[in-house]
């Protein structure tokens, strides 16, 4: 019949992931054959590459307010973390579903991925994790000495963490671990040192990853009961809000430390000021995000998880502002 004839205008979603992006470029616009590598990369679903570059560009400007000296190579910085986290995450979550591949064929939210689907081969994927890393290699040797000993050191937890949830209620604490190294990771690249504002910044950024991915595995609580999969979610329960209210006071009081480290030493008042609307206004997002849960409701989960990208650019346009101050 004339009415089933395929359109040639509509993009083949055929393989499409379960929660990926709506009309995202890799489903509608990539070449075909690359498209299982990059749902593998989870370039159809852009927020965990945010999550993984905001601690970075954290980092990078606490590091120029700390010592008052930005310089043109800062904007190197800036554009190969950028570059680095999009590489990255992807070698990360290729990681990951290699090392999950029979959990996710027995979660409804993660079965369509490509390997579990049949859409990758593991061989394949590692032939592709391994490329990733490699051209992230390649921008992490253009950093200082200190900042190429940081990136490597990174590869640790990003080892590790998918693993956690066979061993631990707090797989979180591991992803927090690994997504939020760039802040220390960026300072070093700027200042060549590791020093404790950059510390206190990364166990605030420890701390929004446990909200924002207890949020986000609420999703698949039912899921990981049966496979034995543990998680935050499982661990809080309908108690979930009150540890969420923890780690909210958590970023706010850690990054309040960092920003009184990093600035009051060599920058001006309004500086210092600016710097620390940074996390009051971060915390206020988060307490919408908490006012706005619910755990019963897989849609609203997943918006609040994606939101985050907004939660960690909020300070971002506090800490330009004071070093313009």
């Amino acid at each position: 019949m004339q009415g089933d004839a395929p359109n040639p205008d509509e993009p083949n979603l055929e393989g499409q992931v379960s929660d990926a992006v709506t009309d995202n470029w890799v489903d509608t616009r990539a070449p075909e054959w690359t498209r299982p590598y990059l749902r593998l990369s989870r370039a159809d679903r852009p927020i965990g590459t945010w999550l993984l570059l905001i601690p970075c560009w954290w980092g990078l400007a606490l590091a120029m307010l700390w010592d008052q000296n930005p310089r043109w190579e800062d904007a190197w910085i800036f554009v190969a973390c950028a570059a680095g986290a999009w590489l990255m995450r992807g070698a990360g979550c290729t990681w990951n579903d290699i090392t999950d591949r029979d959990f996710d064929g027995q979660v409804e939210r993660t079965r369509s991925r490509p390997i579990p689907s049949g859409q990758v081969s593991v061989k394949g994927a590692v032939v592709w994790m391994v490329i990733q890393i490699a051209i992230s290699a390649l921008i992490l040797f253009s950093f200082n000495y200190a900042a190429i000993a940081m990136g490597i050191l990174a590869l640790f937890p990003v080892a590790i963490y998918p693993f956690a949830k066979r061993f631990t209620w707090w797989p979180q604490v591991f992803l927090g671990l690994a997504f939020n190294w760039g802040a220390m990771l960026a300072w070093v690249a700027h200042t060549g040192t590791l020093n404790w504002p950059a510390v206190y910044l990364y166990l605030a950024g420890i701390a929004w990853t446990l909200f924002y991915d207890t949020i986000y595995a609420h999703q698949d609580t039912e899921d990981d009961a049966l496979i034995g999969v543990k998680s935050t979610a499982r661990l809080f329960g309908k108690d979930t809000a009150t540890w969420l209210r923890r780690f909210l006071v958590a970023v706010v009081c850690l990054m309040g430390l960092a920003v009184l480290m990093a600035v009051m030493p060599n920058g001006s008042i309004l500086a210092l000021l600016l710097s620390l609307i940074a996390p009051w206004a971060m915390g206020w997002h988060l307490t919408w995000q908490l006012r706005a849960l619910d755990t019963e409701n897989n849609d609203r989960l997943l918006q609040l998880f994606r939101l985050n990208r907004d939660t960690g650019l909020i300070p971002l346009i506090f800490f330009a502002a004071a070093l313009f101050a």
